[in-house]
């Protein structure tokens, strides 16, 4: 009967520690980086009362007979699965999401913690606020963070310059001066009798025919009869005494008529006499209105007086008075001699003539035979040119038919301006500016500056960079793209390479038809720079962030991770001690191997499962209250039997 009772007396024992461990789970329900605990049971030796027998003939074999003595407590292991983190937004809040442990330095052991509530000291040791014990790096020495130093300086040595240069062009630009009318070969209006004569015209008679000239009054023309021959030259002299219109007897002895001036628009109109008496039918020439005709110049060998313009034939001698500005604003002031011993009396002559005068323009005509000024070097200008005949003087032209105009103002190169900030290794300050300018070929120069205030440039500059038809960069290999700066207050010149992109690549300067967006991407220089914030990276990376834009490593957080976690010894406040079973230690960074990564800003929770822990509550009250039932029963059964005596 004894044996009841210590087998229930275990039974209480065992289902009190199991009591006391889900007592201490949910009391750390909310304790960070808690790892559960779970407690096993062992069943307690058993007395044999009968042992197991084999089958012997007819006599079967026979099982052993035993009664159990109790229970004992097996063992109290940890849960060591990973609790859900919750961000805190501290920097040096910090949780593994992994097997990984913070190892911490008390000056006589290292503990580890999976608790990373960790914060600055006066020196700027981290450590760990509740004990106050140092974090260790991936070497196993405490952690100092160097958060007071300033970022040095740095000198710009490459800018990286990206956008669109315009491909449209509106600059340079030369002036250039275009004739409203273009020079041509003109034919006058002009007609042929048909009858050679010699005439006859009875004596006392007058015979009579009139010509006008696009559309003027008729000219009249008479001939009185002496009753003799007229000859086909009596006939033209006669013509000849009228204004605008000429006469003469070619090789066949008949009269030609024609219009002194030449050109489509000049025309002939024949109006024959009294009938009976009319000149036109008596040398056979038609009175149908007739006219001129142009064709193109004839290299060499039209004159001046062929063009449409001319209004009076030029004589020898005749002068054509020039009146003309340079690019430059240089005026000029001459005078074309008309003639075969003079300067000429071709349309060449006269072009080649007016072209020497000018020492900055080019003076030509075009395919439509326009006369055509054309500066010689782009930008703004004053070209002129004019001309008018010397007053008095038989020959005259209509210049204004010809008078030459600005066509393309003369306008100075485009320019795209991008400007960056450049530092100097001191780390001072200062402005670069690139002034992108197309050249008269179409290609780009670049031309840097700095304020004069603070430093000269000392080289030339970029020449040659040019693009394909698509808009990407050619030749830029053969580019110069260095600029040197001395900066004031330094020993040497500054060397800066621009980076304006690669060939046939559309990731730098482009030419595009778009409008100009030039900008500096990138430079890599910076000033001196205090210390702005600190972040902790997943690898255990402590990265500070300066006032300069920069960032540099302060530190690593080491993590360890053991063999057989599960054999850790818990210290109390969050720490764990290594034991001879907890196996090989290794210390490095997060997010190696099973050390999982670091999370910064955030805390681990405790991975007890509330829920769970109450049932198990449940199971081991109606464990104890089982035990203690036999118990009762025992007292029961000891106290009929004293009864029994």
């Amino acid at each position: 009967m004894a044996n009841s009772l210590f087998t229930a007396l275990s039974g209480l024992q065992a289902h009190q520690n199991w009591i006391d461990v889900i007592g201490n789970n949910l009391a750390n329900t909310n304790t960070a980086g808690f790892k559960t605990s779970r407690a096993t049971f062992n069943s307690a030796f058993s007395q044999t009362l009968r042992y197991a027998t084999p089958g012997n003939g007819a006599i079967g074999g026979k099982n052993p007979t035993q009664i159990g003595n109790g229970v004992s407590l097996g063992d109290i292991a940890r849960d060591f699965n990973q609790g859900a983190l919750t961000d805190t937004g501290r920097t040096f809040d910090l949780a593994m999401n992994g097997q990984g442990f913070f190892a911490l330095a008390s000056g006589a052991e290292t503990f580890y913690t999976r608790v990373g509530t960790f914060g600055l000291d006066s020196v700027n040791n981290l450590v760990d606020l509740a004990t106050g014990y140092k974090v260790l790096n991936p070497q196993g020495q405490a952690l100092n963070l160097d958060v007071d130093s300033l970022y040095p300086p740095s000198g710009t040595g490459n800018i990286e310059m990206v956008g669109n240069l315009p491909g449209a062009v509106t600059g340079p630009l030369a002036e250039v001066l275009t004739a409203s009318t273009g020079f041509t070969h003109g034919q006058p209006a002009q007609l042929a009798a048909t009858q050679t004569g010699p005439f006859t015209i009875p004596a006392g008679e007058t015979w009579t025919m009139s010509i006008a000239i696009n559309g003027g009054s008729p000219q009249p023309i008479s001939i009185v009869g002496t009753g003799g021959a007229v000859t086909s030259a009596d006939v033209a002299a006669a013509i000849n005494t009228l204004t605008d219109v000429a006469a003469s007897v070619n090789g066949g002895g008949l009269v030609e008529v024609r219009s002194n001036r030449t050109g489509e628009t000049v025309n002939m109109k024949i109006s024959p006499g009294q009938s009976g008496k009319d000149l036109a039918s008596m040398i056979g020439i038609s009175t149908t209105l007739t006219t001129g005709s142009e064709t193109p110049l004839i290299p060499g060998v039209t004159t001046l007086n062929d063009l449409p313009g001319n209004v009076k034939t030029y004589q020898d001698g005749d002068l054509i008075n020039i009146t003309a500005v340079d690019t430059d604003g240089t005026p000029i002031n001459a005078s074309f001699q008309y003639g075969a011993g003079f300067d000429g009396t071709t349309v060449d002559d006269f072009i080649a003539y007016v072209d020497s005068l000018f020492t900055d323009a080019q003076v030509s005509l075009n395919a439509t035979g326009q006369i055509v000024v054309e500066a010689q070097t782009s930008g703004e200008a004053d070209l002129l040119l004019a001309f008018t005949d010397e007053v008095g003087q038989q020959g005259r032209m209509d210049w204004t038919t010809y008078a030459a105009s600005e066509t393309t103002a003369g306008t100075g190169p485009d320019t795209v301006i991008a400007s960056t900030e450049v530092y100097d290794p001191a780390g001072g300050s200062h402005t670069l500016t690139m002034t992108f300018e197309r050249q008269d070929d179409g290609t780009w120069n670049g031309i840097p500056s700095v304020d004069p205030t603070v430093g000269t440039v000392l080289s030339g500059p970029i020449t040659g960079i040019q693009f394909d038809d698509e808009g990407a960069p050619i030749g830029l290999a053969a580019v110069n793209k260095t600029v040197s700066v001395q900066f004031s207050g330094q020993s040497g010149a500054q060397a800066i390479v621009l980076d304006l992109g690669a060939d046939g690549e559309f990731s730098g300067l482009t030419q595009f038809g778009s409008e100009a967006n030039v900008y500096v991407a990138q430079q890599d220089g910076f000033g001196s720079g205090e210390l702005a914030s600190i972040s902790v990276e997943t690898d255990g990376n402590i990265n500070g962030f300066y006032t300069n834009g920069q960032f540099r490593s302060l530190g690593e957080v080491g993590v360890a991770t053991f063999t057989n976690a599960e054999g850790l010894r818990e210290t109390g406040e969050n720490l764990w001690g290594r034991t001879a079973n907890s196996g090989s230690i290794v210390m490095g960074k997060a997010a190696v191997g099973k050390a999982g990564n670091m999370i910064g800003g955030a805390l681990e929770n405790s991975n007890v499962d509330t829920a769970e822990q109450f049932v198990h509550l449940i199971e081991a009250q109606r464990g104890f209250q089982a035990s203690s039932r036999v118990i009762s029963i025992q007292d029961e059964i000891l106290s009929e039997t004293v009864n029994l005596i």
